[in-house]
């Protein structure tokens, strides 16, 4: 069964989209619907081993990849490895800033390593990912950015490193949108809230199972996302058809930015609320998987 898209087949057939952290979670979803709607997709990241497993999903999918391995915030690499997939592919027509990471803790327990390091993750790799894009390519022949932010409304609690960092990501990408418009380049940004993804696996399993009952009855919505949820905005940002979209932030997130906790209002559970996931490989976290599990509630397998 091959990937569910909502947009039309052949949508970005001749285009070449790169993702950055493609190798798995959100960026793994999207580097495959953009392969299903006909880009040739480039994946970049630090893991060479992430990344030659999706590009062989996506190759036994039918599509074509290419993979860099890359650290983005390596000014030099990011610079060199632009430079070859150009020569390569002629054009990079879409630019997916989807790498980051972070770690939770309390603001008084983070030192300036730990929050340099999440900034130049989250901020600083974008920004040079979407400046050698525009300088060696889109600059002459237009294009498209979708920044990966989070939902940072309100500020972050054990997050404020990545918070930081997403509010300057979010300003990057309205400035940007304003000094590239000439090229006819448009520049986005899609803020996820609580998502299904593999990346749930990478903080600790104690701490987020307690944490996830919260997550869903803190969204409006009364359930958490799905990668595809977060990959059909890109791919429509992406597309001719938001060609007079730019600079907007678009919250992936059930409603979980709105005010929620106010005492006039008690968020009830939601009815007729099924998700959408298109993603035909997709599965849910073990973290997941667990706490349902403990809570005697069955945990499907992502379809």
């Amino acid at each position: 069964m091959p990937y569910q898209s909502v947009l039309r087949d052949g949508l970005f057939a001749g285009c070449n989209m790169l993702v950055t952290g493609g190798g798995s979670g959100i960026g793994r979803c999207i580097a495959h619907e953009l392969s299903r709607l006909g880009a040739h997709v480039v994946l970049i990241g630090r893991s060479q081993d992430k990344l030659d497993r999706v590009a062989g999903e996506i190759d036994a999918d039918g599509g074509t990849a290419d993979t860099f391995s890359c650290d983005i915030r390596d000014e030099e690499r990011v610079t060199a490895v632009v430079a070859a997939l150009v020569a390569k592919l002629g054009t990079v027509h879409g630019l997916v800033n989807n790498a980051g990471g972070q770690y939770p803790a309390p603001l008084e327990q983070i030192n300036k390593k730990g929050f340099e390091a999440v900034v130049r993750s989250n901020l600083v790799g974008g920004f040079l990912m979407a400046r050698e894009c525009y300088n060696q390519s889109m600059k002459r022949t237009g294009g498209s950015i979708v920044n990966i932010t989070a939902d940072n409304a309100g500020g972050m609690p054990l997050m404020g490193h990545s918070g930081a960092a997403r509010a300057g990501m979010e300003n990057f990408t309205q400035t940007a949108a304003v000094e590239w418009a000439q090229s006819g380049v448009r520049v986005n940004g899609v803020a996820p809230g609580y998502i299904l993804s593999s990346g749930m696996d990478t903080y600790d399993a104690d701490f987020l199972r307690d944490l996830l009952p919260a997550f869903e009855h803190a969204v409006p919505l009364y359930r958490m996302g799905e990668e595809a949820e977060v990959s059909a905005m890109v791919a429509f940002l992406l597309s001719d058809a938001a060609r007079y979209i730019t600079g907007q932030i678009i919250r992936i997130d059930g409603g979980s930015s709105l005010k929620t906790n106010a005492p006039t209002w008690q968020v009830p559970a939601a009815r007729n609320n099924t998700p959408f996931n298109g993603f035909h490989r997709s599965t849910r976290p073990q973290v997941y998987r667990s706490a349902t599990a403990d809570r005697g509630t069955p945990a499907d397998d992502g379809h």
